[in-house]
């Protein structure tokens, strides 16, 4: 079954000449969002990552009525996305969805001379795909305690076979660490950081397309503002903002972000809470400067079963004063910085507090919050990943080797007439 692989046209995007030719070792990825959906985690780290891999970041499937055919596009330098369109129609990394899966993934990474690629996952649904690829090295970047939240008995045991065949696991935040580290001999905690030059606080006067929307929002929505940006799934405890915006029908409510498993008729409707939907990465350090108080209004008794808060770190970098609920790991790694509540009503006297605040109290909040940015940032993350990475980013040996040699120089040569037959027009 010769199943068709897009491509982009050579020297454009998603021009292959250059990586065919790298010696970066290939890592694929399983990832549990598509790379557009918001900028978070695996874009961070993977953009970074790619400094030293060549970063295939495999999506969930597409439903087409057309033949099961594989896109790849370039969404960053040294990262390809690849997404399958199947005639299948299950959702996600179903189990129907993997023979055909199977067949178009083998099929590029033989054009692209893949042999034992280093292979990560996020999520370990799409697990029966890995061993086909025959990994050198398997990475879990664990963002969610599986084994405690999920229902699904089949994702618990796949998460279980992930743990005993992972050569290293990654755990987003403490909470996870502590959970996993007695499951596996290899886990390592890398919470999630901030590029702390992006959400320096911006000029607000600026005349960038970010600054002047950001300017446009905020103009109708009187102060003081309380505001918020990330995605907005079960972790957010909607109950809460409504009760606050109840409390505080004089302050306004600004929330930002795409929704994930939370239906738009679940969002409590007020007069004071305005609900802005998806933002680009570009412009959130444009809306947090406009806020008095920035909120982390998460579900705490889940907490431990997550990832650290990645809006966290971004609010800090902002000089933003922050205001959470005592989950897990903000209290184990920014609760000298940040201010606590548990409930509606504490929430709000601590944003009144917070917005009071004056003096050497704030200024010594201030440098704490930036030593705490500047101390975890996401280029020394990935570094750290990279030094857990490279003992199994070894070169294939013996006749995997020679396979490996004679794809590579196949795609080169291949590449090459393709480039000079578009050249000729």
């Amino acid at each position: 079954m010769n199943l068709p692989v897009a491509h982009a046209l050579p020297g454009g995007p998603g021009s292959t000449a250059q990586d065919t030719s790298s010696l970066r070792p290939p890592l694929v990825v399983f990832a549990s969002l598509r790379w557009r959906f918001d900028w978070q985690r695996p874009q961070q780290l993977l953009t970074r990552l790619a400094k030293h891999y060549r970063v295939f970041y495999v999506e969930e499937p597409c439903t087409t009525h057309q033949d099961a055919w594989l896109e790849c596009a370039e969404v960053a330098q040294g990262v390809e996305v690849l997404v399958a369109h199947t005639r299948c129609d299950a959702v996600g990394f179903h189990d129907d969805q993997f023979p055909v899966m199977d067949k178009l993934l083998a099929q590029f990474m033989r054009e692209r001379g893949i042999v034992e690629p280093l292979v990560w996952l996020d999520t370990p649904r799409p697990l029966p795909l890995v061993d086909a690829l025959n990994p050198r090295g398997v990475i879990y970047d664990c963002h969610d305690d599986v084994a405690a939240t999920s229902n699904d008995a089949t994702l618990r045991r796949r998460e279980a076979r992930l743990m005993q065949i992972a050569d290293v696991v990654v755990a987003g935040g403490p909470s996870l660490y502590q959970s996993h580290r007695r499951r596996h001999a290899n886990v390592h905690c890398i919470a999630n950081a901030v590029d702390a030059g992006h959400f320096a606080p911006p000029v607000l006067a600026g005349q960038s397309i970010e600054a002047v929307s950001a300017r446009a929002i905020h103009a109708a929505i009187p102060n003081p503002r309380l505001g918020f940006f990330g995605v907005i799934d079960e972790r957010v405890d909607l109950d809460l903002v409504a009760r606050m915006a109840d409390l505080r029908p004089d302050w306004q409510f600004v929330m930002a972000g795409p929704l994930r498993g939370v239906a738009p008729e679940a969002l409590p409707r007020r007069g004071n809470i305005l609900w802005l939907g998806p933002q680009t990465y570009a412009i959130l350090p444009h809306l947090q400067a406009y806020w008095d108080v920035c909120m982390l209004p998460f579900k705490h008794a889940e907490s431990a079963h997550h990832a650290a808060p990645i809006e966290t770190l971004e609010y800090l970098a902002g000089q933003k004063t922050v205001v959470a609920t005592p989950v897990h790991d903000i209290v184990a790694l920014h609760g000298h910085i940040v201010r606590l509540a548990a409930d509606a009503q504490a929430f709000v006297e601590a944003c009144r507090t917070a917005m009071c605040e004056r003096g050497p109290l704030r200024r010594q909040r201030q440098i704490d919050a930036l030593i705490a940015v500047h101390s975890c940032t996401w280029d020394r993350a990935a570094q750290r990943v990279h030094q857990l990475l490279v003992e199994f980013a070894r070169e294939p040996s013996g006749e995997a080797a020679d396979v490996a040699a004679a794809l590579v120089a196949s795609a080169v040569l291949r590449q090459g007439a393709i480039t000079a037959q578009y050249a000729r027009g």
